[in-house]
């Protein structure tokens, strides 16, 4: 017998004639299975999902060919190879931009970008507060000043209505986050680094052939930043790269991260400019990542599909908020699915317990990042006695008192949640289980928040 598949209304009709009792007829049920329905699995009822999430990375055949190829060549270094140009050159093809730059990581993408622009003490760099800490790394090991500027709340994403108020004459660039793979307000961003000659570094690590009005992230500003790390929508483990349309920027890029030197090849002779290092991509890794973007297309218009259904379903939950995404956003790459919750409409229940509620359904959660601008970690860069001698006492007090982003304090501290981006390759069927268990806990908040 074909098994019926039921359709998104279908599926919230049935969820909402649970939770409405008698009301839908459920005096007909014995009092026992009514319980066990509509109980949530914190409070002893069944997962809303009992079955598995797609593991993370995927692994087939080609990553093992291209490792073997790249083995047996016996070349394993990027330099006068042909692995990682055959990987940039790819790159460059799917993201549509002129120029692309293999890297050790994310992190140091970003890094040979600040060293190609010269960033450096005195200088200072505007960034959000609600990002992975390598933003911020970055920045300071260069011993620039950085410049938090505080989110847009709806959309998880730097507020542009409040750059312009931190620029300074020390400004040297705008270092904005695609954060959770969904674009920032690209064209808001873009006309005030435009107003003030303001190179901008797009911070992309998350937002891999995320677009923006048809284009990919990455093709705004000067340069755009990509992780390859373990978690990321392409993945090798580690690795990096940078898209630019500026040949010159492109040449700096090279050179910075291949000490100086802008031939491929190394040489005993110290290349041009004053500073690079060795941030080059392995050939291994260039190997799968080569084999892991002949499933991109597939991975990205699944999760794209799921996350659109999800937001459907979970917009008509009270208290449950999806991540707004701007006007201009065409594609989200959705390395995250972030949403709001609001505690108000689920009895008072602490964030705390929804999330140990929604993961005993089976549904694997988290509040996502801490509020950077009140952790030790940069708060103590105040008494960092490089910082105090290129900036002084005074102004690193200062600069300590002005570190408020009161949206991003309550983001990070009341009512963030986020899933990953595995679990968006799931099916429609898991995607309506998510829906599921989050409205079980909404029913029953009462009761759970007095566990």
């Amino acid at each position: 017998m074909k098994k019926k598949t039921m359709n998104r209304r279908d599926f919230i009709k049935t969820s909402s004639m649970v939770g409405m009792g008698a009301a839908v007829g459920l005096s007909h049920i014995p009092y026992s299975l009514q319980s066990q329905n509509r109980q949530s699995a914190i409070l002893g009822g069944r997962p809303s999902f009992g079955g598995f999430w797609p593991g993370w990375p995927v692994i087939g055949a080609l990553e093992e060919q291209e490792l073997l190829k790249v083995l047996h060549s016996g070349q394993w270094c990027r330099l006068g190879s042909k692995t990682t140009p055959r990987f940039e050159e790819e790159f460059r093809g799917m993201t549509g931009s002129g120029y692309a730059l293999a890297t050790s990581s994310g992190t140091t993408a970003l890094s040979t970008m600040l060293g190609a622009l010269d960033i450096g003490p005195g200088d200072e760099v505007i960034l959000p507060p609600y990002t992975f800490i390598a933003t911020y790394n970055v920045i300071v090991q260069n011993y620039a000043l950085p410049i938090f500027v505080d989110i847009d709340i709806k959309s998880f994403q730097i507020d542009a209505a409040k750059i312009e108020a931190a620029i300074t004459p020390h400004t040297r660039a705008l270092m904005p986050v695609h954060i959770g793979g969904s674009p920032f307000d690209v064209d808001a961003v873009m006309k005030i680094a435009a107003k003030y000659n303001l190179p901008v570094i797009e911070d992309a690590c998350q937002a891999h052939f995320a677009e923006w009005k048809g284009k990919s992230v990455g093709n705004f500003g000067v340069g755009g930043a990509f992780s390859f790390q373990a978690s990321k929508n392409l993945n090798s483990g580690e690795g990096g790269a940078i898209i630019t349309n500026n040949e010159d920027f492109y040449k700096k890029c090279y050179s910075f991260h291949h000490q100086g030197q802008g031939s491929d090849s190394a040489s005993l002779v110290p290349g041009s400019g004053t500073r690079g290092s060795n941030f080059r991509l392995t050939e291994f890794q260039a190997g799968i990542l080569l084999a892991q973007m002949t499933r991109i297309p597939e991975q990205i218009k699944k999760r794209f599909e799921n996350a659109q259904y999800l937001t459907e379903m979970l917009s008509e939950i009270p208290g449950i908020t999806p991540a707004k995404l701007y006007e201009g956003v065409t594609r989200s790459a959705y390395h995250l699915y972030m949403f709001r919750y609001d505690k108000q409409q689920f009895a008072g229940m602490d964030r705390s317990k929804f999330i140990g509620a929604l993961n005993a359904e089976g549904v694997p959660c988290s509040p996502g990042y801490v509020s950077l601008i009140k952790d030790a970690y940069v708060r103590n860069l105040a008494q960092n006695k490089h910082y105090l001698k290129i900036y002084g006492e005074k102004r690193m007090k200062l600069w300590l008192d002005q570190l408020s982003c009161p949206a991003n304090d309550r983001l990070c501290g009341e009512e963030a949640v986020w899933l990953t981006q595995t679990m968006l390759l799931g099916s429609k069927s898991d995607m309506e289980m998510i829906a599921k268990g989050i409205r079980k806990i909404s029913r029953e908040a009462k009761a759970i928040s007095k566990l």
